[in-house]
């Protein structure tokens, strides 16, 4: 920048990189800790040291550069500190490598009688741990120094947690181009807050044209709050990606017009398998475009458009594309709208996803209808099913048959999630007999289902015997004083199994009759237990 002196002669003035801040030296501490005690590339060749002697020997490395570097820095007082922070890194890469080759190590003991080569898909650079924190000029040279040693093997890295504003964008978007050749997976979630969102949009063109042309497999550009604006803003990165494996754009704004604009630049997705779009604002009208992406990815194994405001146009149409990919062994679209006929077809489409094991349906708005077609889908299909989560669907008692007989086949199942319901006594004693036999279980939550005392008890005397169970939650019921008692007696050698019963409440009216429940409580809860006594799960 230049200035005017007195006699109206213009004066350079330099924009000063050295000395680093605190924070950024702290940062570079944590991080060789992490790189002489972690798996990489050079603790596999030379081993590894404990995190206790790695952060002694890290101390001392950083102090011992800043020192050398800062000496540097004030033979030359007119210079602007670059050569301080090359001389600075190097010192710390070269004294890292030292202390890895001199001893104290522990080194694995297949890798100790063999030598093992750097590879590029080995070695990561991450500046995401510590403080969420802004980064300008001065600090992303020093931080960013070790992607400019030649000859390294990086080919992840995460910038995500550290804000770049226009300066340190600058001195990041050369380093990156001369790298991104040999780049394969990059984080730039949440790399800009606070920015305003000019900047914003700025830096993130910067970091998508110096990205223009690598050959990603792993991409995720979430918590950016992108928008229409910042989706196009990364253009050139998206339009030029044709292996991409994996994209994130979660908590990112996704509009309809995003959407639309992510459909239309990233049009290569024959390699994608795993595509993740939760808490955006979406709608049925952005649905359909993320369905179009859906319907050009054979491969996809993972999908994930929760909370998104899709209703049940949209969930038709996401569903419907969703057929074709027969690959699916996870699918998460909770917190939706879809309602019923949305469900309907959902269950038609499961058909097709003989490889499903985790399926998140919660907060749907499915209802009876909807969930009987579900599980029944599920029952036939899916046999490696581990994760069901079907919360908060005003399930009742009548879809207890139908679920009971789809859990009962699900012998893989760890986890169960039908909290938020209103399955009552008579569903929770229908789906206990579906739990025998499932020794891989670890996790049940049927919490807030106006359950007492019998169809507590027979939920605990069905887990209580599995040898893998971890955790019932059955919080926020109706259960007695005595109901609890028996509880507690049923978990007694195992109380860390049963959760807290805080939000439980004893007194809680359900049922359209009340006036003498409390009266015949037990006997009542006795004979609907006779009558489900030797119901058959199918």
């Amino acid at each position: 920048m230049d200035a005017k002196t007195q006699n109206g002669e213009r004066r350079h003035t330099t924009i000063k990189v050295w000395p680093p801040t605190q924070n950024t030296r702290q940062m570079l501490v944590e991080r060789m800790k992490t790189n002489l005690s972690a798996p990489t590339v050079f603790t596999q060749k030379y081993g590894s040291i404990t995190i206790g002697e790695a952060a002694k020997h890290a101390k001392r490395i950083e102090e011992s550069a800043y020192t050398m570097a800062n000496q540097h820095y004030e033979r030359e007082p007119d210079g602007d500190g670059t050569s301080a922070v090359q001389l600075y890194a190097s010192e710390c890469s070269k004294a890292m490598l030292e202390v890895l080759k001199g001893g104290s190590v522990t080194k694995d003991k297949e890798l100790a009688t063999s030598e093992v080569t750097p590879t590029l898909s080995e070695a990561s650079f991450d500046i995401s741990k510590g403080q969420r924190a802004f980064i300008e000029e001065d600090e992303a040279q020093v931080l960013l120094s070790p992607l400019k040693e030649p000859g390294n093997f990086y080919t992840k890295i995460c910038f995500s947690n550290r804000s770049f504003g226009h300066g340190a964008a600058r001195v990041a978007g050369p380093i990156l181009a001369s790298i991104k050749k040999q780049l394969k997976e990059v984080d730039l979630s949440d790399f800009v807050a606070g920015r305003s969102e000019a900047e914003a949009l700025d830096v993130m063109k910067i970091f998508s044209e110096a990205l223009e042309g690598s050959s990603l497999r792993y991409l995720n550009i979430s918590d950016n709050a992108l928008g229409e604006k910042g989706v196009r803003a990364f253009s050139a990165l998206l339009q030029s990606q044709t292996c991409l494996e994996e994209l994130y754009l979660m908590n990112d704004g996704i509009s309809q017009e995003a959407a639309r604009a992510v459909c239309e630049l990233v049009s290569s997705t024959k390699n994608l398998r795993i595509l993740h779009f939760h808490n955006n604002m979406t709608g049925d009208e952005g649905a359909l475009a993320i369905a179009e992406i859906l319907k050009r990815s054979p491969l996809l194994e993972d999908f994930r458009c929760s909370s998104t405001r899709v209703g049940t146009e949209g969930g038709i149409a996401l569903t419907e594309a969703l057929a074709q990919c027969v690959n699916l062994k996870k699918l998460d679209v909770r917190d939706n709208m879809y309602g019923i006929d949305a469900g309907i077809k959902l269950s038609e489409t499961l058909y097709s996803h003989k490889l499903l094991s985790e399926i998140y349906l919660s907060y749907l708005n499915l209802e009876d209808k909807g969930a009987i077609a579900i599980a029944n889908a599920l029952k036939e299909f899916a046999p490696l099913l581990s994760i069901l989560d079907m919360a908060g669907n005003d399930i009742t008692a009548k879809a207890a048959p139908s679920l009971s007989a789809c859990i009962a086949r699900k012998k893989s199942l760890v986890k169960l999630n039908l909290s938020e319901n209103d399955l009552k006594d008579e569903g929770a004693i229908q789906i206990s007999k579906a739990l025998e036999e499932h020794h891989e279980l670890k996790e049940v939550d049927i919490s807030q289902n106006s359950l007492r005392r019998a169809g507590s008890r027979a939920i605990a005397q069905a887990l209580v015997p599995l040898p893998a169970f971890k955790l019932l939650n059955i919080n926020g019921n109706f259960i007695s004083d005595e109901g609890i008692d028996e509880l507690t007696s049923i978990f007694k050698e195992f109380p860390s199994k049963l959760g807290p019963l805080d939000e439980n409440d004893p007194e809680g009216e359900d049922f359209d009759n009340n006036e003498d429940e409390d009266e015949d409580e037990d006997n009542g809860q006795e004979e609907l237990e006779a009558k489900l006594k030797n119901l058959d799960v199918n």
